[in-house]
């Protein structure tokens, strides 16, 4: 998204309960959509061009927890104190950057929900990863089952 030209209108008072507020109304032209964007902010310090940005940003942001909650199927936190969704972050994001890893690394065409679902179901197969990511349709290869178990003895 490129914005263009931004210009701030006038302020506008608003009556909400008992209180007033004071909004600032801004129009930001996006160059790449061709289309003219209104912001309403109570930020009435910042530039025009900073309001815009930030409101940028913060569509970023929710771009990427929307691949978070679709890929990884995340619909809420388990903990609620400040370093339990810390982790609960930092562990979603690792897991998509991962998968990220794992779609660029793969020569076959993958989108990213895809892989994910596919890869929830081959959790519990053996066999090797970077070479089911290229080649997902084989089946896993056989296993001697005396090779790698323990006996169990009664």
């Amino acid at each position: 998204m490129r914005f263009g030209a931004t210009r701030s209108s006038s302020f506008i008072k608003a009556r909400r309960g008992n209180y007033d507020l004071f909004l600032r109304r801004i129009e930001v032209w996006d160059a790449t959509q061709k289309r003219t964007l209104v912001f309403l902010t109570n930020h009435r310090g910042f530039a025009a061009s900073t309001i815009a940005a930030v409101y940028h940003q913060r569509w970023q942001i929710e771009l990427l927890f929307k691949a978070l909650k679709q890929n990884l199927r995340i619909k809420t936190f388990v903990g609620t104190s400040p370093n339990a969704l810390q982790i609960q972050i930092w562990t979603a994001l690792i897991a998509l950057l991962v998968l990220k890893y794992l779609q660029l690394r793969a020569r076959y065409g993958w989108s990213l929900s895809n892989l994910a679902a596919l890869l929830r179901q081959q959790l519990f197969v053996y066999r090797d990863l970077i070479a089911w990511i290229d080649n997902p349709f084989q089946p896993p290869p056989l296993l001697d089952p005396s090779a790698e178990q323990l006996a169990l003895s009664w």
